[in-house]
């Protein structure tokens, strides 16, 4: 018996954190892609719009690598329409899913050497796939604080929420 999370349930949570994300911002509308980063932000991500074309980019582009492609520049792409966004969000994920199906099962936990910037890495794909939903995860967290602190809620968004792996979760009649 595999016990724990596997890969696909992580894709499947972070498409439904996605949907729900893109659906949002429909309603709020582009000017909600502007809300600042804050005073403290890291200089990359001034802009809730700059952090979910970071998001897509990095998935995008650790899928280049991990096929010995050239990486994709995504300097062009706007972070300033919801619908374009999400748009690039939805074809770098048609290409971590594709990397997915197709990778050999036997070379999952091979590893291999990589150039991250000035660095050099040497991870397997499977880490490699994890770190990307991770990252994912992680940029959601902020991304959602970010909104909390600007006055705009939204409903849960954590795993447990999710439809992923069943259950229910509904409020109760008062």
């Amino acid at each position: 018996m595999s016990v724990g999370v596997s890969l696909i349930e992580l894709v499947e949570y972070t498409d439904w954190e996605r949907g729900k994300c893109h659906d949002w911002l429909l309603q709020q509308g582009d000017g909600a892609l502007a809300i600042s980063a804050g005073p403290h932000d890291d200089g990359r991500f001034q802009t809730i719009g700059d952090q979910l074309r970071h998001i897509f980019s990095a998935e995008r582009r650790y899928v280049d690598r991990l096929w010995s492609r050239p990486l994709t520049d995504t300097a062009s792409i706007t972070n300033s329409n919801v619908e374009a966004l999400f748009q690039f969000g939805q074809q770098s994920r048609t290409e971590l899913k594709g990397f997915i199906r197709a990778f050999p099962t036997k070379d999952w936990d091979v590893l291999q050497d990589f150039k991250l910037l000035n660095y050099f890495l040497k991870a397997s794909p499977r880490k490699i796939v994890t770190h990307v939903l991770l990252h994912e995860i992680r940029h959601w967290a902020q991304i959602s604080t970010l909104f909390r602190l600007n006055g705009l809620t939204s409903e849960f968004h954590d795993f447990l929420f999710s439809p992923v792996l069943g259950g229910e979760f509904k409020r109760l009649a008062s």
